[in-house]
């Protein structure tokens, strides 16, 4: 074994370049994969762990308890296929005024519940006490961590209804309420409905907990369950932001690994090939065929575990940041968000160079099969005949003689030819792909700048908003303000309320918006935009966890108003709890509410500085800043692909400089007979970047349509943004002719220093080689 390791060591310090090349490709591989695996894993895993440790409900039912008995209920916790359930609980919906808990107030989803414990939903208390005396209410804290003991005993005055206290924190996977109190306070607010919480034996899909629900309520009067919400719902609502990078991640990941594969073969594959004599020398030095199977694959392994092992740090050290931009914005509760499975760090560990070693193993193999003299005899150069008849016919063209030689050389070896032109057509795939998703991104940031002048955020404090004083204007006067001060082009009032959508448990936020809709010009996907009372529009993420459609009819419930509400149009994106109206609608629902926020669009080269300091002026109770429209997840998936891209494409040329390289010296004997009857230095190299030019302008064309092709596969399945068709058609005549270029460049880049290198061989070297 000895032997062996000291004849891969000097295999190793021979081709110091091949090693670099394929430890790099194996580092961004194994990188992105990382990435890949780790995103995939923290979509489902934190939440199906956390989920099953608080005993997390598959389905939360709410009954009409005017059509529906208690006993009725609790029955159906014997029906078949139900595991385990809890309940009938007393459901209350409360409207909370603005404080010091939400932004902005609204409807409350309120249960009463004797004790945090039970079979199904174990709610976890984070702060003070569970609440069991009149007056007392435990909120559900869906963010992670914990508000703090500060905020214990804030008062919440229920509008008509009696104040309570802020007693405890809690948090509940199941998002089965937005507050508890104990059963005698539920008495008091005079439920109308009930809830049940259930688990059931067969939950995989939703199917199969829609027959579960139904098997359980088989026989309630009709009409008496009016709404339900399944455990799968709050996964897809999970894990939305880390699906949507699942796309980019996996194709990155994917072209990573058939470049590795190729990279690697073709590396094996000419060392073997230029390694002829060498193979012979061991052999008849008495190694065993098995034995110099064994030289190339320890060769290949160094650089294969350095690499696996420094792309599994590098994605360990990546992970963090791009796991805080996927989960920004989501109620993860309990789930430990920021880890992923152990298994993936040792799955990259192991299975990228186990990966490698497996190529690596075909061509590995060809010398297994050689005998000693077979090899010492066979020298470097291509069997004889191999490629003549295409040489020879492009030798009869008018092409000069170094482009034509070059031209034919290719056919001299297919294998590697084929390896090195795949390795081209994935250089230009993702060079194609990088570009479209960086042009569609930047469409998207730049959508909210539409019409060339800054956006300024006013936000109008609250009394209870951490002690800001509020406006003494009304909204009719602030708008007519922010109008009238200088740059000023459109205003836009906003209000933000929690409203309760029928057969929710959880709030849903509600903007209001009146003024400026230019806005709705370029964010519109389908539909149109709200223009009457009654008329929402919401994000994909919204719309596909609750079923809805464009035309879909819902009721909202605000300050004991209820309305019914039309899905009349989807836009860009939005947070999956949000939905977009009218103020009429808001009009409707609580006439008295007030505006929290504007939305000022400047005139192109306005001062927007000028103008936050002028709002700050015209009212104490205003605050103004300027709108940043840089999207943070849009940012890190360029920085991503960018990179990769550069490494990828480096890699490519990699692998170009290590075919040019072979070629040059297994026709090292030719290069001196075509330099001893003429040809100039120059011509040496015109011939050899032309023997790879010709591949990368057919593997541009090649490159070209799967790059296009995989930026619509990415692009068209984020799940929490529909971008619009003006955003995905990114493609133009001089985009695309930039796109065959960079095949050309990738190949003769990587073929510049080994035809230099070639151009100052002298015949003398040759002759003394031979």
């Amino acid at each position: 074994m000895s032997a062996v390791w000291r004849a891969s060591r000097a295999a190793v310090k021979r081709r110091r370049l091949q090693t670099f090349v394929i430890g790099l490709v194996v580092l961004c591989s194994t990188t992105t994969v990382l990435l890949a695996l780790a995103l995939l894993t923290a979509a489902s895993d934190p939440f199906d762990k956390a989920y099953a440790a608080q005993r997390g409900a598959h389905a939360v039912a709410t009954f009409d308890t005017m059509k529906v008995s208690p006993e009725q209920l609790a029955r159906t916790a014997d029906r078949p296929g139900v595991g385990a359930a809890a309940g009938p609980f007393g459901q209350a919906v409360v409207d909370i005024p603005a404080g010091r808990l939400w932004m902005a107030g609204g409807t409350l989803t309120v249960v009463g519940r004797a004790d945090p414990a039970g079979p199904v939903d174990r709610i976890e208390l984070l702060e003070g006490h569970w609440a069991t005396a009149p007056g007392e209410i435990v909120v559900n804290w869906a963010a992670q961590g914990s508000p703090g003991a500060e905020l214990l005993g804030t008062e919440l005055r229920t509008s008509g209804g009696p104040a309570l206290k802020v007693v405890g924190f809690a948090t509940s996977m199941s998002r089965s309420a937005s507050a508890w109190v104990s059963p005698e306070q539920m008495t008091a607010l005079q439920p109308t409905s009930a809830q049940m919480l259930y688990r059931f034996t067969d939950s995989a899909t939703e199917d199969r907990l829609g027959a579960g629900l139904a098997r359980a309520t088989a026989g309630l009067p009709e009409d008496a369950l009016t709404g339900a919400q399944t455990y799968l719902t709050l996964k897809r609502a999970f894990s939305a932001m880390a699906d949507s990078y699942l796309p980019f991640m996996t194709l990155f990941g994917v072209l990573g690994l058939l470049v590795s594969t190729l990279i690697v073969g073709n590396v094996v594959s000419g060392a073997v090939v230029s390694g002829y004599r060498h193979i012979g020398v061991l052999k008849a030095l008495g190694f065993t065929p098995n034995q110099v199977v064994a030289v190339y694959l320890t060769m290949l392994s160094v650089p294969a575990v350095a690499g696996s092992v420094l792309g599994t740090l590098a994605g360990n050290a990546l992970a963090g940041p791009i796991m805080k931009v996927a989960f920004t914005g989501i109620e993860v509760g309990r789930a430990p968000v920021g880890d992923f499975s152990p298994w993936v760090s040792v799955a990259c560990l192991v299975g990228m160079p186990a990966l490698v070693l497996l190529v690596a193993l075909v061509p590995a193999l060809r010398a297994h099969r050689l005998s000693a003299a077979q090899a010492i005899s066979a020298g470097g150069a291509p069997r004889t005949g191999r490629g003549l008849r295409v040489q020879r016919m492009l030798g009869a063209t008018r092409l000069p003689r170094p482009v034509s030689l070059g031209l034919g050389q290719p056919f001299a070896r297919p294998g590697r030819t084929l390896l090195t032109m795949a390795a081209i057509v994935l250089g230009v795939t993702t060079v194609t792909l990088s570009t479209g998703l960086t042009d569609t991104l930047l469409a998207y940031a730049d959508m909210g700048r539409a019409g060339g002048g800054a956006r300024i955020q006013v936000t109008a404090g609250t009394s209870g908003d951490d002690g800001a004083a509020p406006p003494r204007l009304g909204d009719a006067q602030i708008e007519e303000r922010l109008r009238s001060l200088p740059g000023a082009r459109a205003v836009r009032a906003r209000a933000l309320a929690q409203a309760n959508m029928t057969g929710q448990t959880q709030p849903v936020f509600a903007d209001f918006y009146r003024g400026d809709a230019s806005s709705y010009e370029r964010s519109i996907v389908r539909g149109r935009a709200p223009a009457a009372a009654g008329e929402i529009v919401a994000g994909p993420a919204f719309l596909t966890q609750r079923g809805l459609v464009l035309g879909d009819r819902v009721t909202l419930e605000l300050n004991g108003r209820k309305i019914t509400a039309t899905v009349v149009g989807q836009v860009i994106e939005g947070n999956a709890r949000a939905l977009e109206a009218t103020w009429q609608t808001l009009d409707q629902l609580s006439p008295d509410a007030h505006a929290t926020e504007y939305t000022v669009r400047l005139a192109p080269g306005a001062d927007a500085h000028a103008y936050t300091e002028a709002v700050e002026a015209l009212e104490p109770g205003l605050r103004a800043s300027v709108l940043d429209s840089g999207n943070a997840g849009a940012a890190a998936v360029i920085t991503f692909a960018t990179v990769f891209t550069v490494l990828l494409t480096l890699v490519a040329s990699l692998g170009v400089f290590n075919t040019v390289l072979l070629n040059t010296r297994e026709r090292r004997r030719d290069l001196g007979m075509l330099k001893s009857i003429g040809m100039t230095p120059r011509q040496v190299v015109v011939m050899t970047v032309t023997s790879v030019a010709g591949l990368g302008a057919v593997g541009g064309l090649l490159g070209i349509p799967l790059g296009i092709a995989a930026h619509r596969l990415v692009v068209d399945h984020v799940g929490v943004v529909d971008f619009p068709e003006y955003m995905k058609d990114v493609w133009h005549a001089p985009q695309l002719a930039a796109m065959l270029l960079s095949g050309v460049v990738i190949a003769v880049l990587g073929a510049l220093v080994p035809a230099r290198s070639a151009a100052r061989t002298t015949i003398a070297t040759v002759l003394h080689t031979e």
